[in-house]
């Protein structure tokens, strides 16, 4: 059971959708696995719709990049509405 799955309360994956909102089947696949993923793609639980996840690289490496994929995308998100 992942971190986000006891936050949700349930034993299910998530449901992944890509940054354009459409359905990402072959993610869903591979959500549970620790490898590189895609910080636009939003995973969403049925047990709790309301909670919109962003799984990202990481940066506890401390690779300046993804650390900059992350400020990019938190500040691009703090303005738009859903």
């Amino acid at each position: 059971m992942t971190l986000l799955q006891r936050v949700c309360n349930t034993k299910d994956l998530p449901e992944v959708f890509d940054g354009k909102g459409y359905k990402d089947e072959w993610h869903m696949l591979i959500c549970s696995q620790r490898g590189d993923h895609n910080i636009e793609n939003e995973l969403v639980f049925r047990s709790n719709p309301g909670f919109i996840f962003h799984d990202s690289c990481g940066f506890e490496s401390g690779s300046v990049e993804e650390l900059e994929d992350m400020k990019v995308f938190v500040t691009g998100r703090s303005v738009t509405t859903k």
